[in-house]
């Protein structure tokens, strides 16, 4: 029984199946996760500047409320 339990051990330590996928994997984290802590930290900011662009873009929607030519629509 202990040879069978060595013999399994020793394929499943030469089995390399999933290999690649478990490396793009841990790309992808080692990119994803020190951008989720940039967006963490300077969230507040992030969104103080969105409000504002938010805030500038309907402020000049509102003030263009004419025709496709420029002028004024009563």
């Amino acid at each position: 029984m202990m040879q069978r339990l060595m013999t399994s051990l020793k394929a499943l330590h030469r089995d390399e199946r999933g290999a690649e996928g478990l490396e793009k994997l841990l790309i992808i984290a080692a990119i994803v996760l020190p951008l989720l802590g940039l967006l963490i930290i300077f969230r507040n900011e992030i969104k103080d500047w969105v409000v504002d662009i938010w805030e500038q873009a309907r402020g000049d929607a509102e003030a263009d409320q004419g025709d496709f030519f420029g002028g004024q629509l009563n």
